[in-house]
């Protein structure tokens, strides 16, 4: 079962309809998403997480990281090689990449290391003090 009916969602609920279609859009990118880099998404800590990316042919110049709209976008350029080379067999891809990645509310990128070939990219999600729960004393 690949397609879902979302309308019982628009008849009965006010207000989701950017719900609805972040759903219908992320069902549709599953199916178009390349499998090129390899990745890991990580749970570090309650609100912490990680996306480990592997990189490898790639330095940290060819790499771009951009958050924009609740979107991150990792982007890798290759550089064209000036020496020609004869391969006998080539089974590492250095190819251009571009994955991208949907946000929740709150999260933001707090930093990104290149080490031994994988990308690292470090996320928190901060929610703000309006938004935290909070004891309401009762007065007699």
């Amino acid at each position: 079962m690949r397609n879902f009916d979302l309308s019982p969602l628009y008849r009965s609920a006010i207000g989701f309809d950017r719900l609805a279609s972040m759903l219908d859009a992320a069902n549709r990118s599953n199916e178009q998403q390349p499998s090129y880099p390899p990745y890991n998404i990580e749970l570090l800590g309650e609100n912490e997480y990680r996306i480990t990316m592997a990189v490898a042919g790639f330095n940290s110049s060819e790499l771009d990281i951009q958050t924009e709209n609740g979107n991150l976008t990792i982007t890798g350029q290759k550089e064209p090689d000036e020496q020609e080379h004869k391969y006998l067999y080539q089974g590492i891809a250095a190819r251009n990449f571009e994955r991208r990645f949907q946000l929740a509310d709150h999260v933001r990128v707090v930093k990104a290391s290149v080490e031994n070939g994988l990308l690292h990219v470090d996320l928190v999600r901060e929610i703000p003090e309006a938004m935290k729960s909070r004891r309401i004393e009762i007065q007699s």
